[in-house]
């Protein structure tokens, strides 16, 4: 039991599900996989091979950081920092689970699918994670990886690159700054520490960062709106209007809450920006899977 809670923790079960979810959802919005006969069987494979890239990539950051996560008090209990697992079973995992998922995608998908699965992990792994040391530009390259997951589920519907799944990538593209400023922002003793360098501003949280994830959350507000302007999703029917007012509702709750970071500027407002992301995000997918479905 308790080997099968450090392999959980080293895919950072939740994060990895929150992935993979954005995915499976951009697969059930994109209009090709209206074809495939056994859609649940389809979410599934998508499902279990997303869970199996994505955890090779957090494995792989936890191999290269078990250093820095042993430092600071958020990462030191997980299973290679502290200890509980070494390395070689680190990165045989990440290995076999990485090749497997990505195998999974072209074989039971195609293989622009796995293509945009194997960029994805090498993005994270090799460029984000060493990255976060050097310049706070880490959490751009960090957030193309992080967006691709719903241009893999498009791509796995689709077989395509179309605009939808470009408008998909710029959403959760965009989401991540005022996200993951957020997180830097709550956690900046722990990560200063350690040398990483995740904030805009060296000098720490500022009004500037508070700025940046504001000017970041009123991108979100035409990316979001713009599926119903390119036939991706309608508000010609009832659902289609439910989906609209919701997604109005949710940008205007997310930009308030950078907004009330920039009044405030403390580590409060930051973690209500933090939690608020999470709620964001799942509310505007699925608010576009409504007016699809």
């Amino acid at each position: 039991m308790n080997k099968i809670k450090d392999y959980l923790s080293l895919i950072k079960l939740s994060l990895s599900i929150m992935v993979v979810f954005s995915s499976v959802i951009s697969f059930l919005l994109a209009p090709g996989s209206d074809a495939y006969i056994d859609i649940w069987k389809m979410i599934l494979l998508l499902f279990v091979s997303g869970m199996l890239v994505t955890g090779s990539a957090n494995a792989i950051n936890q191999v290269v950081e078990k250093d820095t996560d042993a430092r600071m008090k958020r990462t030191s209990s997980r299973p290679i920092a502290a200890g509980r697992m070494s390395v070689t079973e680190g990165w045989a995992f990440a290995i076999i689970s990485g090749a497997l998922g990505v195998w999974m995608m072209g074989f039971f998908f195609n293989w622009l699918t796995a293509g945009l699965a194997a960029f994805s992990l090498f993005l994270y792994a090799f460029i984000y994670t060493p990255l976060k040391k050097i310049n706070s530009i880490a959490v751009l390259a960090g957030a193309i990886p992080g967006a691709l997951p719903c241009l893999i589920g498009w791509a796995a519907g689709n077989n395509d690159l179309a605009l939808g799944g470009w408008i998909l990538f710029a959403f959760q593209f965009f989401w991540q700054f005022p996200h993951f400023w957020a997180i830097a922002w709550v956690a900046h003793k722990d990560y200063s520490s350690v040398g990483f360098k995740l904030l805009p501003a060296e000098e720490g949280p500022t009004k500037f960062t508070a700025i940046q994830t504001i000017a970041y959350s009123l991108l979100l507000v035409p990316v979001t709106i713009a599926p119903y302007f390119t036939g991706m999703c309608t508000y010609d029917d009832m659902k289609g209007k439910i989906s609209v007012v919701l997604i109005i509702l949710a940008n205007v709750f997310m930009v308030s809450r950078c907004v009330n970071l920039y009044r405030k500027m403390d580590v409060g407002s930051a973690r209500k920006v933090m939690f608020g992301s999470y709620m964001y995000l799942p509310v505007i997918l699925l608010a576009m899977l409504l007016s699809k479905i």
